[in-house]
């Protein structure tokens, strides 16, 4: 481990709130600004079959991994529906599916649906392309896995390589971006197909998009109104899964993107790159950058057994070394969840289900324990309310973990499906994707 420097000034960094947030919101992948954080107090457990402290369930059709997002009283989701067959979904350790592509190459409709937050009742749902994939998804991932993004005047979606999708409020489309072919997939053989997963974010008045993939990948803004491209980056990189981050560090704003081959801060007014530091040997980035104290952590890579932690500090310039880190790890990152960092403690779910905490400030590890010994594999990242973490496994058990320097499990939950998409969070409730449904659990009087 690379212990902590003092540094050489004082930093102030927070992730930036870019559009009106209230506690019920919750706008984009994990929320404000992707930290994972809501304001209210979701029960620790729950029980469907007897319907203890569960609100509503609503089936939600076709198979979607992305995630739910909340504005106002409404919920807002995904999905894409085939036109034959049900798609399947392999779960647990990577070596089941290996690198296989899905076989479900029919034509889907991809649909956006509007929730009533308080009955689970369906609002409306909105056809909005519908033809073959232009790309394979993999076998544990969904045609539908990209989170939209909201900031209450417009909502944005990236349907795959279908496009960039922009609605306003009640569904009716404002403008679409061919984004071309989001072709991600194993490095080296482009005949693997895994399909995309980065979301969009939106930053005032752009939407923000990271596209890497086998060739000719790019960063781009576009505007919220319009849709016209406002700046692109090229980017020399491999396919990445990850969606950016914006910070603010000495009254600097940087756009953080995580890349197989470099981890890059923008400017993200112009898209002029600031700095890079080289990560050239890792593959397949899926977790999103977090920021956590003065620094921003980024994890996640090929291969998943003994990636580290990086602690970068931003407001450098150019070729970073690694005296830009406030630490490091030798191993421990998560290979697809996110980490989420709470009250000076980095937390890190490895996708075997084995979860970490950290010292935010200097990357002592706090502890390391095992979730459950059949637990199987964790897709999704972890969330966090009322001093509790809520982790959610792809065979359909939401774990809560006491918050703390200690690991204290508070319960299991089983939600009876697959569960691959990350829960979210308004006030008291919290929400859960399964394979076939969304649940809301809490949030009642």
């Amino acid at each position: 481990m690379i212990r902590s420097r003092p540094p050489l000034v004082c930093l102030v960094l927070a992730a930036l709130l870019t559009v009106p947030v209230s506690a019920q919101n919750w706008p984009a992948f994990r929320g404000a600004n992707a930290s994972g954080l809501g304001t209210g107090t979701p029960p620790i457990s729950w029980d469907l079959e007897t319907r203890r402290n569960i609100a509503w369930q609503t089936p939600i059709p076709g198979m979607g991994h992305s995630s739910p997002i909340v504005w106002g009283d409404r919920i807002y989701v995904t999905t894409a529906v085939a036109s034959s067959g049900t798609p399947t979904v392999v779960t647990g350790d990577s070596s089941k599916g290996g690198v296989d592509s899905a076989k479900d190459v029919v034509a889907h409709t991809w649909r956006i649906l509007a929730i009533d937050k308080a009955s689970g009742k369906i609002l409306w749902d909105r056809g909005v392309h519908t033809g073959v994939p232009r790309v394979k998804r993999h076998v544990k991932a969904s045609h539908a896995s990209s989170t939209p993004v909201t900031d209450g005047r417009a909502i944005v979606a990236l349907l795959g390589s279908e496009g960039l999708f922009c609605f306003d409020m009640t569904g009716a489309l404002k403008w679409r971006q061919d984004l071309g072919v989001m072709d991600v997939g194993l490095v080296g053989d482009p005949t693997y197909q895994w399909g995309p997963a980065t979301s969009p974010i939106i930053d005032g008045n752009l939407v923000i998009v990271q596209n890497d993939r086998h060739s000719n990948s790019f960063l781009a803004a576009f505007d919220l109104a319009s849709g016209k491209q406002v700046w692109r980056a090229n980017r020399d990189e491999y396919p990445t899964w990850s969606t950016p981050l914006i910070v603010e560090a000495g009254g600097r704003r940087e756009l953080i993107t995580n890349g197989g081959k470099y981890i890059r801060a923008y400017d993200p007014a112009t898209g002029k790159e600031l700095w890079r530091l080289s990560d050239s040997a890792t593959q397949v980035k899926v977790p999103t950058p977090v920021a956590a104290s003065d620094a921003v952590i980024v994890t996640g890579g090929y291969p998943p057994a003994g990636r580290p932690i990086y602690a970068i500090r931003p407001g450098g310039s150019g070729e970073l070394t690694p005296a830009a880190m406030a630490w490091s790890t030798q191993n421990g990152a998560p290979y697809t969840g996110t980490p989420l960092a709470l009250d000076g403690i980095v937390y890190a779910c490895t996708d075997n289900g084995i979860l970490s905490a950290y010292d935010a400030k200097t990357g002592e590890r706090l502890y390391r324990s095992r979730l459950s010994e059949a637990a199987g594999g964790f897709s999704a990242s972890p969330v966090a309310a009322g001093g509790r973490l809520y982790l959610a496994s792809e065979e359909g058990d939401v774990f809560v973990v006491k918050a703390g320097r200690t690991f204290e499990l508070l319960a299991t939950n089983p939600m009876g499906e697959i569960a691959m998409a990350t829960p979210a969070l308004s006030g008291d409730m919290l929400v859960v994707r399964t394979r076939g449904q969304l649940v809301a659990i809490g949030g009642t009087k």
